[in-house]
């Protein structure tokens, strides 16, 4: 496993290669982040990120399995902080949290509103916006590298591109040292948003997250959560597939390789795989680009 910083990594010819946990809800699930995180040790991610859920209803396993993977399995670890549900005296003692564990980057997000709500309401004594994070994280803890989010196809919120980009040059003013993407499948709208980045005058590396689809009802609600659509190329393969697991699988995968290997070969930082938990789309991927010569 890399000892290099997610900043040094960036600044790196050779792509950075990245994965994403969620906490687990039960011991069966538990125990597949663990054999997932075992498993994919042998491609030595440059760091693993782990979600935040709403209102702070993981906090305490996202520490847990932060320092878990961490500490037993050695990865770089970026746990994910969000204002949802939390003032900032209760942000800083998390962000104290995160410091006294080791945890030396954070992915600073606003967050999504609680389950069974659909408009973001910030904490009374608490923050609203992610830009306010990163500069309570900065204060906090100066030393930490942080990572923000960025949307290819707009924030579902944001009422046009142009205010979505003046937001994200708000968070990287504040602090941030790069930025991750949000999900895609049209790898023309992550180059277009990075000209549109440059333009706005956002010059810090932004990393492309891409997901291999298990399921095309699942990628459907992914998209409809997150802004993203899906190409009719890959939704003519996906419906083609049928109910077919393996063959919507394996369609997944081709997808998310071709993504990748057009993403690295244009001058991408790397790639970020949002995993799910399960290792394997991620070992046909990572094996898939190894073979190509990309990664080592």
């Amino acid at each position: 496993m890399t000892n290099h910083s997610i900043q040094q990594r960036l600044e790196d010819t050779a792509p950075l290669f990245s994965i994403e946990f969620f906490p687990p809800k039960s011991e069966k699930s538990a125990e597949q982040l663990l054999r997932t995180a075992e498993t994919l040790r042998a491609y030595s991610p440059d760091f693993a990120s782990i979600t935040y859920g709403a209102g702070g209803s993981t906090r305490s396993r996202t520490l847990k399995y932060a320092r878990s993977l961490s500490e037993d399995y050695g990865y770089n670890v970026m746990p994910h902080l969000t204002c949802v549900g939390h003032s900032r005296d209760e942000l800083k003692g998390i962000i104290s949290e995160f410091k006294e564990a080791g945890l030396s980057q954070i992915m600073a997000l606003r967050g999504d509103p609680p389950k069974g709500e659909t408009n973001f309401t910030p904490h009374p004594d608490g923050l609203s916006y992610a830009n306010e994070l990163v500069s309570l994280i900065d204060e906090v803890y100066p030393e930490c590298v942080l990572g923000v989010a960025g949307y290819p196809e707009k924030h579902p919120e944001a009422q046009s591109l142009e205010l979505d980009l003046l937001n994200l040059r708000r968070k990287v003013d504040a602090g941030a040292d790069f930025v991750t993407t949000q999900l895609f499948f049209d790898n023309r709208k992550y180059f277009a948003f990075v000209d549109n980045c440059i333009r706005a005058g956002i010059a810090v590396p932004v990393l492309p997250g891409l997901m291999s689809i298990a399921s095309r009802d699942q990628a459907i609600r992914f998209c409809e959560m997150c802004g993203t659509s899906i190409p009719a190329e890959l939704d003519a393969l996906l419906l083609a597939a049928g109910d077919d697991k393996e063959a919507v699988e394996a369609v997944g995968i081709e997808w998310s390789y071709m993504q990748a290997r057009e993403l690295l070969e244009k001058g991408a930082p790397g790639i970020h795989l949002y995993i799910m938990n399960r290792a394997e789309p991620a070992i046909a991927l990572m094996d898939k680009l190894q073979a190509a010569g990309f990664y080592k």
